[in-house]
């Protein structure tokens, strides 16, 4: 996926070292070559820049850069995929606990019940945009692990808890801490993997989302039915202990698997020779721009608010948030297809366990092509066909295919859309940290309404509910295809200023 630096400024916008090559023709076969000859040209400028690399062959770059890129896969990709599950894990576990008679045993009615879900979305707002510029400007390998600490200890707390108040309350500082951790996660895998690279990363460790579903079904199944009673505690209480101290374990793994940013991570991650590898291949990733972030805090988010593609971005990740709504009320709507307890525990996993490998194909296509919109556009309208599945029949088969179809559509766009924004605006970090809060920001919104829209009073077909899906399916498509005719207009800027100066800029707007 190709990109331009930057929307803002001219200034952004260029590559940073000069391109004197011309063109000679206008023939599409010589434009060709003229691109490729001016990378090979800046590229050869660019490592220039790093001492260590600069004498080394072809084939020792290259197996350097294989070095470098395995061992982000093997430790930082990993480690921060064991801390997505977790995250993931706690976010829905109430789903699953309600089922167990959490909500009964609270004597908290529907609406009730409802707020404590949203509320937690009202934290996990207030955190987003300041601790997200924070982390851009921080050490994310100190800063991760430690929110992840805390919201692990409000967990294990949960058993304590004896009323709503005291429900919702904990589900709003669970939010708080939640809060920066998918926004840094995301601002960190861009900051490291090449644009190629980074759709199908960000596809694995997204992919948490995902598989916590399959892992909080299974857990359902063997703690929520064989644990009740034991210690003088509820099923659904053990379900929270246990879980929180292993996202604690996980968190304290995190202060060793994480690195900091290409620039600043110490040797205890790379060898001096591999953090200047880092440090190039990303740099002519973005076209020149150096990871070293300049200015202040919120110079960066006053970037992101003067760009149009922040606003488009926060757009579509709103629609595929509204068309992921389903999830906090998974267990419930397949509890309406008729089976037993446990078996409505179990029959959760295929789906997702279907969308796992759905998300990691398509994710692999979307980085190997360099396109993003048509593979997101695709999924989704898939997802608006299950959600008319699920509120137009009460067939038990065509119903559980619908709720494939529902896994398989947000989950991918969402990967798909961090790693496109990340992309096509990639520097300043704190603008392209901005961005990736504040879209994730406006997307959470929904959860402050879509509850309310899967009540009991409407099972089994959840229309209301299958209603908001089909909406947030049409604003992703709609978004999707703005961001693509505004990124094609840009490249089309591009084209006319290459045609008025006889300077070639290789560089485009992933569309």
């Amino acid at each position: 996926m190709a990109a331009n630096a930057n929307s803002s400024s001219p200034a952004e916008a260029r590559p940073s070292t000069p391109q004197p090559a011309r063109r000679s023709s206008m023939d599409k076969e010589a434009d060709v070559e003229v691109v490729e000859s001016i990378q090979a040209a800046n590229e050869e400028l660019w490592l220039q820049q790093y001492d260590l690399l600069a004498g080394k062959s072809k084939q020792e770059l290259a197996a350097l850069n294989k070095k470098v890129v395995k061992k982000l896969d093997w430790r930082f990709l990993t480690t921060i995929t064991m801390m997505l599950l977790m995250n993931y894990l706690d976010r829905i576990n109430v789903s699953n606990a309600r089922l167990a008679g959490m909500q009964e045993d609270f004597h908290m009615s529907d609406v009730e019940w409802s707020a404590g879900i949203s509320l937690f979305y009202v934290g996990y707002i207030i955190s987003q945009v300041p601790a997200n510029v924070i982390i851009a400007k921080g050490k994310p390998r100190v800063l991760l692990p430690t929110v992840m600490l805390g919201w692990s200890v409000l967990t294990i707390s949960m058993p304590a808890v004896k009323s709503a108040w005291g429900f919702m309350l904990c589900r709003f500082l669970v939010g708080v801490f939640e809060g920066p951790f998918v926004p840094g996660v995301a601002l960190l895998t861009s900051s490291w993997y090449t644009k190629e690279e980074s759709p199908l990363r960000m596809g694995i460790w997204h992919a948490g989302n995902i598989i916590s579903n399959v892992i909080s079904g299974f857990l359902a199944a063997g703690i929520l039915e064989h644990m009740d009673n034991i210690a003088g505690l509820h099923a659904w209480q053990w379900f929270f202990l246990i879980e929180g101290i292993v996202s604690i374990l996980v968190a304290v793994v995190g202060f060793w698997g994480l690195p900091n940013w290409p620039d600043n991570t110490g040797t205890y991650f790379f060898t001096p020779e591999e953090s200047q590898m880092a440090q190039y291949r990303v740099k002519v990733s973005a076209g020149g721009h150096s990871e070293d972030d300049e200015g202040g805090y919120w110079s960066g988010f006053a970037l992101a608010m003067r760009d149009p593609f922040t606003w488009m971005f926060a757009g579509m990740h709103f629609g595929l948030v509204t068309a992921q709504s389903f999830k906090d009320f998974f267990p419930s709507v397949v509890a309406t297809l008729g089976f037993t307890k446990m078996q409505t525990y179990l029959v959760q996993a295929p789906p997702y366990i279907i969308a796992y490998f759905v998300t990691l194909a398509v994710s692999w296509s979307s980085g190997r092509r360099g396109e993003a919109c048509w593979h997101i556009v695709s999924c989704i309208l898939a997802c608006m066909l299950g959600a008319v599945l699920l509120i137009s029949t009460l067939n038990v088969g065509a119903r559980y295919f619908g709720l494939i179809l529902l896994c398989s559509g947000p989950f991918l766009g969402l990967n798909l859309q961090l790693s496109w924004e990340t992309t096509v605006v990639p520097r300043p970090r704190t603008k392209r940290a901005a961005l990736v809060a504040f879209a994730n920001c406006v997307s959470a919104v929904s959860h402050w309404f879509s509850p309310y829209f899967f009540l009991r009073s409407q099972e089994p077909r959840y229309q209301t509910g299958g209603g908001i899906i089909i909406v947030g399916c049409g604003l992703t498509v709609i978004f999707c295809l703005m961001v693509r005719w505004w990124a094609m207009r840009k490249n089309k800027a591009i084209v006319k200023e290459e045609e008025r100066t006889g300077v070639a800029n290789p560089w485009r707007f992933a569309t």
